[in-house]
């Protein structure tokens, strides 16, 4: 199986960027206004305690795309990446793979390197019950001996008392630049997850570009894991706002910034100060450090029309 790494995506963005800048007598200057990249607070490291059984649902930002979400003593982590990425990394990340002491799940929304790593899913399989993801990335998966399982799209399944539902996606970027892969990619080797705790339901996006159906979900998502990077193979900045504008009391837990040196790469380059211009209640945006608890409730649920 071929998987793309970031670091090839980075080359390819900045080769059509080089293109672009050598056409405009205003290079210097739109090349020093992409230095500006907005960072992470200080990473919050914690240990075995945010595995343990409580009373609550808990969800910490593990960096890049990543989250831990410990629903009352159900523990899975999303995304995450804590080693072995390929391109310079601004953070450190909350916890060593080596000091996680259990999961009952990793769900891995597709196989770009930034949400599937495989240095940290080796290092995470003594500890994790079962990988979810779709049916190609379970086949990356098999093959280096992951316990996985890929699903369909909008399928349901469990994991301890945690529905999670596959979401649409549409991020088959490696057909629009021929050579990058050896096979055709369809929007179903993606995915995003909704997941409904005890506490409430948590969109984990993922990547995609704009679906009219993530304008319709319904009810309301309790907590958002936001995608707010301007990317034309993301949601670009002004999708991103529109999701954000859907559900007015959702709050959103910023991810994919901040955290990968970076400042010519559109998709790590999300600023949260030019978001909160943007949104409707801006205050229900968490800027997350690393590691820093987010505590999950139930919003108060209005049906949409």
């Amino acid at each position: 199986m071929y998987k793309i790494t970031l670091m090839t995506v980075m080359i390819l963005w900045l080769l059509l960027c080089s293109n672009v800048y050598s056409q405009s007598d205003a290079s210097d200057t739109k090349a020093a206004e992409k230095q500006y990249q907005a960072k992470a607070p200080k990473t919050q490291p914690f240990g075995k305690e945010a595995f343990s059984t409580s009373k609550v649902t808990t969800v910490r930002w593990l960096g890049m795309a990543g989250f831990l979400i410990n629903s009352k003593g159900t523990t899975m982590m999303v995304d995450p990446v804590l080693k072995g990425f390929d391109m310079p990394i601004m953070i450190d990340f909350p916890i060593r793979t080596e000091d996680v002491p259990r999961l009952d799940a990793v769900l891995v929304t597709h196989g770009d390197n930034d949400h599937y790593s495989v240095p940290t899913n080796q290092d995470l399989k003594a500890v994790t019950k079962a990988y979810h993801s779709t049916h190609y990335v379970d086949s990356l998966m098999k093959s280096v001996g992951l316990p996985s399982f890929g699903h369909d799209r909008k399928e349901k399944f469990k994991v301890g008392p945690i529905t999670v539902t596959t979401v649409p996606v549409d991020h088959a970027w490696q057909n629009a630049y021929p050579g990058t892969a050896n096979r055709i990619f369809k929007n179903e080797d993606c995915t995003a997850f909704m997941i409904q705790t005890p506490d409430g339901t948590i969109w984990a996006q993922g990547d995609s570009r704009l679906m009219q159906e993530h304008l319709m979900i319904n009810p309301a998502p309790d907590a958002i894991l936001f995608d707010f990077s301007d990317s034309e193979w993301h949601f670009t900045f002004e999708g991103a706002v529109k999701i954000a504008n859907a559900y007015p009391n959702t709050p959103l837990l910023l991810c994919h910034w901040g955290s990968v040196d970076a400042p010519d790469f559109a998709p790590f380059n999300g600023d949260p100060e030019k978001l909160k211009k943007h949104v409707i209640n801006p205050e229900r945006i968490r800027v997350l450090a690393p590691g820093e608890p987010f505590v999950l409730k139930k919003l108060k649920q209005t049906t949409k029309k």
